[in-house]
């Protein structure tokens, strides 16, 4: 129990102390109503109603939980490089040593933040409805947050294969990586393993800038969004394609979507409806209005 305002009988505890609670009270009261009015009643009737929900999520749901989005600047060995640079297919054939080293740091700071309200919220929707997540991110927050993510369009951070062959690395490979670990500050770079199939290197499971993303994965999400009642864009710029093109689909369809996110895009445009508000903040909210 708190000691600066007693709450035994005869003691209140200090006026001032009483008015600045008052105050505070009134200050997030009034902040909730202001977030409240981000949303068209349209979009909660929609919320409301929906049985199929498909989501598309990018970088914006991972900043949330500290995740560094492309435009962060770099610090310590990374400071050298734009995140631009390492994440092409001609950076792992001129230096495999330090993209790979990147990678397995990128991992490593994913696995130490949490998910968020936003993540949680979806996951919590996803008991009631149908709720498919398409993301953008490579991350594993929204499996952590109890989700099932139907596509990760631009690969995994976690899922290593053969560059050559594309068997998936061996458990006991990854487990060398100890990505459970503290982020190194200032890594040496790090030689990638070989596959024990073919001898060629292990490389990051992630679609690189110039590579083709994963058509089974493309088809099965933009089957979801032509297929839901609802669809959701959540944090993504919507410059990167062919990911952003996905609800155009839905909405040649008639799907209503809503986007959800603090500032405009390039698909503001096109959305059915915008809520400016992060979705940390915006999906809990619909949640409790449901």
């Amino acid at each position: 129990m708190s000691d600066d305002v007693s709450t035994s009988p005869g003691h209140p505890g200090p006026p001032s102390h009483a008015v600045s609670s008052t105050q505070d009270l009134a200050e997030l009261a009034a902040r909730l109503n202001s977030q409240l009015d981000a949303f068209d009643p349209a979009v909660l009737d929609l919320a409301r109603t929906a049985r199929r929900v498909a989501v598309l999520s990018g970088a914006g749901v991972s900043a949330e939980s500290g995740v560094p989005t492309f435009r962060t600047p770099e610090t310590g060995l990374w400071s050298r490089y734009s995140p631009q640079e390492l994440a092409t297919p001609e950076a792992w054939e001129d230096d495999p040593a330090v993209v790979w080293s990147w990678y397995v740091q990128r991992a490593r700071m994913v696995r130490g933040v949490q998910p968020n309200a936003g993540h949680r919220a979806l996951a919590r929707w996803a008991q009631d409805v149908e709720l498919t997540i398409s993301t953008q991110n490579v991350d594993d927050l929204h499996e952590r947050a109890g989700s099932r993510v139907l596509s990760h369009l631009h690969g995994s951070l976690f899922e290593f294969r053969c560059e050559s062959c594309e068997r998936p690395a061996d458990r006991w490979q990854i487990g060398e990586l100890r990505l459970d670990a503290p982020v190194d500050t200032d890594p040496q770079p790090l030689e990638p393993p070989e596959c024990l199939e073919c001898d060629a290197r292990i490389r990051p499971g992630v679609v690189w800038f110039g590579e083709a993303l994963p058509w089974d994965a493309f088809e099965a999400a933009e089957q979801s969004m032509t297929e839901a009642d609802l669809v959701l864009v959540i944090g993504t710029s919507g410059i990167v394609q062919p990911a952003a093109s996905l609800p155009l689909a839905a909405l040649g369809l008639g799907v209503p979507v809503v986007e959800i996110n603090p500032e405009a895009t390039e698909f503001s445009a096109y959305a059915d409806y915008t809520v400016r508000l992060p979705s940390g903040t915006a999906l809990p909210l619909m949640m409790a209005k449901l």
